[in-house]
């Protein structure tokens, strides 16, 4: 019996200290898009932090209408070569990122088996020719009748990639509960996706999801936070789409994309307690920080748990930010209707309202990533972000 509780003991023991790293303590991989549109600016922020990365995402390529790929962000010079040549030498994966929002194009093209192929092997021979470590397929704005077509690509593409990595960036997808009110009539077509999640866990190394561009979408949440309630990325929002993504996605394979920017809207109290929100333009975290500066704003946390202020339209000229000091990015809607829980501030009259993602706001993604047990988090984008952001991804 003695020989049987040593035994035991001594299982128990080694077990404690070879079995896996919970969903807390698992180490996350972090990584993130280095824009074109900001080159200087993102590789010079980006340098002195590569270690704190498993990989970037030079972003990065775009396509043509006929499936062309364009080398948009002129990867073999400056400042890019001396940036990518640095990630290599920190063994960070260079995984750059192909853009295209064209629906209409994207299903020519991959409905149509010789230009798909042609495609998938024009992909491959750039991967190869520059050494990438892989390539990272953002197509958006797909329609639901190429989502076939789309998983087929993909599988032909990883095939073809050997032991180079793929990358799948996919748009927000929500909860039916979060989309459509309780008692509202669900359209049959509600869940046509053009992203098959069951093929993308097959044919994708990393699946890393867009949370973020929330705006009004989600319902459910409208109704249970204060106006203004028209946030970048709700963590209560991120985490039900993360969990619907697990049904089909194994988690580690899930990579929560995070904001680094954010959004002005006109926001409209309204008779029947709703809200409209207009949005104006989006913006970079040091843009809203002059903002608040000149009207002498501290801004404070939102409650979707972002930083930002609200003030009077007619205190500063509603002129949009320069060029360096916004996101070349829109929601799809820009003016929407919104029922909130009440309101944070007293006013019938339309006021300005600018909500950004701070370095406490990714900090709740990344805990939120730990705690779900996905491999890790992705940064859209370096340029401009929250320099307290570097103290995050650790």
């Amino acid at each position: 019996m003695r020989r049987f509780f040593l035994f035991l003991f001594a299982f128990v023991l080694v077990y404690s200290f070879s079995a896996p790293a919970s969903a807390a303590t698992k180490k996350l991989e972090f990584s993130g898009w280095v824009p074109y549109w900001n080159s200087g600016t993102s590789t010079a922020d980006v340098l002195p932090h590569l270690k704190q990365l498993s990989s970037v995402m030079p972003f990065g390529y775009t396509m043509k209408a006929d499936g062309t790929i364009v080398d948009t962000a002129h990867l073999s010079q400056e400042p890019f070569a001396s940036f990518i040549a640095a990630a290599k030498k920190a063994k960070v994966k260079v995984v750059p990122t192909i853009m295209w929002g064209n629906g209409t194009a994207i299903h020519a093209v991959l409905s149509n088996t010789k230009s798909r192929i042609a495609l998938e092997n024009q992909i491959v021979a750039l991967v190869k020719a520059n050494g990438w470590d892989g390539i990272d397929i953002d197509f958006e704005a797909k329609k639901s009748e190429t989502r076939t077509y789309f998983s087929t690509f993909l599988k032909g593409l990883y095939q073809r990639m050997g032991n180079k990595l793929v990358y799948c960036t996919v748009e927000a997808r929500m909860p039916l509960d979060h989309r459509y009110s309780p008692g509202a009539t669900i359209p049959q077509d509600a869940t046509d996706y053009a992203n098959d999640y069951v093929q993308m866990n097959k044919y994708c190394d990393r699946v890393e999801m867009m949370a973020y561009d929330q705006g009004t979408i989600d319902v459910l949440l409208n109704a249970a936070r204060s106006a203004p309630y028209a946030p970048v990325a709700d963590p209560g929002w991120v985490e039900s789409m993360v969990t619907l993504a697990a049904k089909s996605i194994n988690k580690n394979k899930i990579i929560i994309g995070v904001p680094t920017y954010g959004y002005e809207y006109t926001v409209t109290p309204l008779a029947n307690g709703g809200y409209q929100y207009k949005m104006l333009w989006p913006f970079t975290y040091k843009y809203g920080l002059n903002i608040a500066a000149q009207l002498g704003i501290t801004p404070a946390r939102t409650s979707a748990d972002e930083i930002g202020f609200t003030y009077a339209p007619n205190a500063v000229a509603a002129v949009p930010p320069p060029a360096n000091a916004v996101i070349p990015q829109q929601p799809v809607a820009t003016v929407s209707v919104a029922q909130n829980s009440g309101s944070q501030v007293a006013s019938t009259q339309p006021f300005n309202f600018m909500t950004w993602s701070d370095a406490q706001a990714i900090a709740d993604k990344v805990a939120l990533a730990k705690k779900l047990g996905v491999r890790g988090v992705a940064v859209f984008s370096f340029g401009g972000e929250d320099p307290a952001l570097w103290g995050v991804l650790k």
